[in-house]
């Protein structure tokens, strides 16, 4: 009973803060600001989650650091994910 009352806490936990823009957001957001805050949360994101296990991967920070300048640069110059990938690795 314990571990159905936990999930029942954890589902509202995380289904509130998503429903709730939803909810009292009806007219879509005309700040400029606020567009392209909204418009780099997810590559900020992805980046906080990733970067730390990128260079902590490898016993080599350096072999690391190699791999991650790698990776920038060609996708700075917007090649292919496969090509960023096979390069990097």
């Amino acid at each position: 009973m314990y571990k159905i009352i936990c999930l029942i806490i954890m589902i509202l936990v995380t289904y509130i803060p998503r429903a709730l823009p939803l909810v009292f957001m009806k007219k879509p957001i005309k700040n400029r600001f606020i567009n392209s805050f909204l418009y780099y949360v997810p590559y900020a994101v992805i980046a906080c989650l990733t970067f730390p296990s990128i260079l902590f991967f490898s016993s080599n920070i350096y072999i690391a650091l190699i791999g991650t300048s790698c990776a920038l640069l060609l996708s700075f110059f917007s090649k292919k994910l496969y090509i960023t990938a096979f390069v990097s690795v």
